[in-house]
């Protein structure tokens, strides 16, 4: 029978019929620890309650109206956004993309107001920012960019975590009007700068009146401790964007921004069919509910403490182990050879992971992971990691 998708995923053989928590079953009743959440979106892990009753009672009053009428639940959900972020006003996507493509957009209407020709956004190396063209463009991995040429214009790149890179980028482009960075890099290998980094910036754009931007799609809606990771550091950015974890699987991404960033768009100037419909922003009411009453970035603070200190105990000095590093419940182990084989012997042993940046195993396990499966997690993980590299001896 011929395969009618696109060959766009190089998918595991594995399909999942239910799920609960972090746990995940397929058909055959197999159940797996699920230590990727739908790449960081499940943060609330499977089928939790309160996004379910939220989604069916909202389907058996209205699933969508278009942005051409007020959308009082998109409203609620604006201000609860702007309320934990300190940012001002939204605009609502479909995708953590469409969100930075909005941002992008932003930034090119700022600077052509303030009189620029060609207006550039400075990106570091190793981003990813999504893969509509101008996210694409934005991303920093020339292996994601290959055959999509000729890509769009603007960009400006540097070493990421590398402020006087940045600065004199600064000064040998004078059409720079903002700068867009992901405060960890995900898809680049769970890359953490130094403290200070995002601090840093906020200055640096200050100084040059750059908007600073920050792509917060992973580390969002409370991943590395707090709802954003910008907040660490007791900054304020110009623009953040959010999706992933914002909708636990309704597909939701938002665009925040505050001051002359949130003055730019201007009605026609941009807009989304599906975006901040009212399905989707009454499941991020449920999710923010959630996260707020069960102080989940907190305990993702302290569990992903827990499971850091926990691997790097167990891996220390084993040889081909690099690093484990990450924040919250964003973590890599970096192995000093490609380990994208890790993935299917996980599976195998019923643990969902993944692999980026060729060699680091990325865990984006639900924020709700209790001790329990905490423990499992790390035994499993060390288990598989020993087992793989003493394979290669």
């Amino acid at each position: 029978m011929a395969d009618c998708l696109m060959n766009t995923y190089a998918r595991q053989p594995v399909a999942f019929v239910r799920g609960e928590g972090p746990w995940l079953w397929d058909a055959e009743g197999r159940r797996y620890l699920d230590a990727i959440a739908g790449i960081g979106v499940c943060g609330l892990g499977h089928a939790h309650p309160a996004v379910r009753e939220a989604l069916c009672a909202q389907a058996g009053e209205l699933v969508h109206t278009s942005n051409l009428y007020e959308i009082p639940l998109q409203r609620r959900l604006a201000e609860r956004l702007a309320a934990l972020t300190g940012l001002e006003r939204a605009f609502f996507a479909n995708s953590g993309a469409e969100a930075n493509e909005a941002a992008i957009k932003i930034a090119r209407l700022v600077g052509h107001r303030r009189g620029l020709q060609r207006p550039a956004v400075i990106v570091a190396e190793g981003s990813f920012h999504g893969r509509t063209l101008a996210t694409l463009s934005a991303t920093g991995n020339r292996r994601v960019q290959a055959g999509f040429e000729p890509l769009v214009q603007g960009f400006v790149r540097v070493p990421y975590s590398d402020l006087d890179a940045m600065e004199a980028a600064g000064r040998n482009s004078p059409e720079v009007v903002a700068v867009l960075v992901e405060p960890i890099q995900g898809e680049g290998g769970v890359r953490v700068p130094p403290e200070g980094y995002l601090r840093g910036l906020r200055a640096l754009c200050d100084r040059h009146g750059w908007l600073l931007m920050l792509d917060e799609v992973q580390t969002g809606v409370g991943r590395t401790g707090r709802f954003c990771a910008f907040q660490h550091e007791g900054i304020v950015p110009d623009v953040v964007t959010l999706a992933k974890g914002l909708g636990n699987g309704v597909p939701i991404g938002v665009c925040l921004a505050r001051g002359e960033a949130a003055e730019a768009f201007t009605p026609g100037s941009h807009g989304s069919t599906f975006g901040g419909n009212p399905l989707a922003c009454r499941a991020a009411l449920a999710v923010l509910d959630v996260l707020e009453a069960e102080g989940l970035p907190a305990r993702a603070a302290a569990a992903g403490e827990t499971l850091r200190a926990r691997l790097a105990a167990a891996l220390e000095g084993v040889p081909g182990v690099v690093a484990v590093r990450g924040r919250g419940l964003m973590l890599g182990v970096e192995l000093d050879r490609p380990c994208a084989a890790l993935v299917g012997e996980a599976r195998e042993r019923g643990l969902l992971i993944n692999v980026t940046a060729e060699r680091v195993v990325r865990l984006l396990p639900p924020l709700v992971l209790d001790d329990e499966a905490l423990g499992q997690l790390a035994d499993l993980l060390v288990a598989l990691v020993r087992d793989f590299l003493d394979s290669e001896t």
